[in-house]
C-alpha cells in the first residue's frame, strides 16, 4: 500500500505492506483522509500515536470502502462504504480499522468528502452534546469556527435548536458560517460577544477565552478542545464560583477502543440520518492526491482556509 511516513520531521509517500485485518477489524481502501492539528503535531515530533496504531503514519480519520474483514465481523460487509477515526495510520491507501468505529457513508454523500466526517464530527459531538449537555435555546460560542471541527459544532448546535455565536480571525467566512447554521458571527480579536454566554466550545484556547471567560452565563459549561492560541490564561475563580461555572476538556486520540465505540454509537444515532438528508455536511477547503502531501499539509497550514483539507488516494 502506499502510506505518508513521518522520518525526522519530514513526510514522504512510502510503499508498506497492507495489513491482514485482526479479529474484529477490518481493511478499508481509503478514498479519503482529512488533516487536522494533530498531524502537524506528529509531524513536528510531538502527540505520537497510541500504542497498536502506526506509529509514523499520521492521520486520526479516513473514508472508503470495505475491502477486508476479520474474524468475527458481522456488522458490515465487504463493498461497504464508511467513515472512521482512528488512532494513527489513516493518511494510507488501506487501512484497519475496528469495526465497532465505522459509520456508514450515506449513498448521496461524496466518499471522499467523508473523509472529513469522523473525527470532526465525533469530536464537535462529544464535547457539545456528550461533555456540555447543549440545549435548545442555549447561546453557543464556538471559536476557531471556520475550521473543520468548529464547522461541525455550529452544524450539531443549530441542529438541537441552540444559537450559536461563530468567532473566526477572518470576516471573509461570514456567510459560508451563516449558511450552516450560526445566527451571528465575529472577529476574535474584537471581543463583540454581548449576550450572555451557555456553552464555550474553546478551539483556539488563551487567545479566546482569557476574554471570552467574562461573558458566560450562570452554569455555564466551557469545553476546551484546542489551545493553539495559547494553553495558559489567569481565570477569574470569583467568576466561576459565583456562576458556578464548569469547565473541562479532552483529547479523542488516545480513548479506548470501547469509549471510542460508544461516542461513533452515539454519534450515527443523533447525525446519520441528519447527514443523509444533507442537513450536516463537510465544508472541504481542497482536496489533494497523496502524491501531493507537501502541499496538502501547507495549504492545511494556512491560515485563511474554510473547512477541511482532504488526502485522497
Amino acid at each position: 500500500m502506499h502510506a505518508v511516513v513521518i522520518s525526522d520531521s519530514t513526510l514522504t509517500l512510502s510503499e508498506r505492506d497492507t495489513a491482514t485485518p485482526q479479529s474484529g477489524d477490518v481493511i478499508v481502501a481509503m478514498a479519503g483522509a482529512g488533516l487536522n492539528a494533530a498531524d502537524l503535531l506528529q509531524r513536528a515530533g510531538f502527540y505520537p500515536a497510541p500504542a497498536g496504531w502506526p506509529a509514523d503514519i499520521p492521520g486520526l480519520e479516513v473514508s472508503g470502502t470495505v475491502v477486508a474483514l476479520g474474524d468475527q465481523v458481522t456488522s458490515v460487509a465487504l463493498g461497504d462504504r464508511v467513515c472512521s477515526i482512528v488512532g494513527g495510520g489513516g493518511q494510507s491507501s488501506h487501512v484497519a480499522v475496528p469495526s465497532e468505529h465505522l459509520i456508514a457513508v450515506p449513498p448521496n454523500v461524496d466518499l471522499a468528502s467523508a473523509g472529513g466526517f469522523a473525527e470532526a464530527f465525533c469530536t464537535a459531538y462529544d464535547a457539545l452534546v456528550v461533555q456540555a449537555n447543549i440545549q435548545a435555546g442555549e447561546h453557543l460560542v464556538v471559536s476557531g469556527a471556520a475550521g473543520g471541527v468548529g464547522s461541525a459544532a455550529i452544524q450539531i448546535a443549530a441542529s438541537r435548536g441552540a444559537r450559536v455565536t461563530a468567532v473566526t480571525r477572518d470576516d471573509r467566512h461570514h456567510r459560508a458560517l451563516s449558511d450552516l447554521g450560526a445566527t451571528k458571527t465575529v472577529l476574535n480579536e474584537a471581543g463583540q460577544i454581548s449576550d450572555p454566554v451557555d456553552v464555550i466550545l474553546e478551539l483556539v484556547g488563551a487567545a479566546h477565552l482569557a476574554h471570552a471567560q467574562y461573558t458566560l452565563a450562570p452554569r455555564a459549561r466551557v469545553v476546551v478542545i484546542g489551545v493553539g492560541g495559547g494553553s495558559r490564561i489567569e481565570l477569574d475563580l470569583l467568576n466561576v464560583m459565583s456562576k458556578r461555572i464548569s469547565v473541562t476538556g479532552s483529547t479523542l486520540r488516545a480513548r479506548s477502543r470501547v469509549e471510542k465505540a460508544e461516542l461513533v454509537t452515539g454519534v450515527t444515532r443523533d447525525l446519520s440520518e441528519l447527514w443523509a438528508n444533507g442537513h450536516v455536511h463537510v465544508p472541504v477547503a481542497g482536496y489533494f492526491p497523496l502524491t501531493a502531501v507537501h502541499e496538502a499539509y501547507e495549504a492545511f497550514a494556512t491560515p485563511g482556509k474554510f473547512g477541511k483539507i482532504i488526502l485522497t488516494p
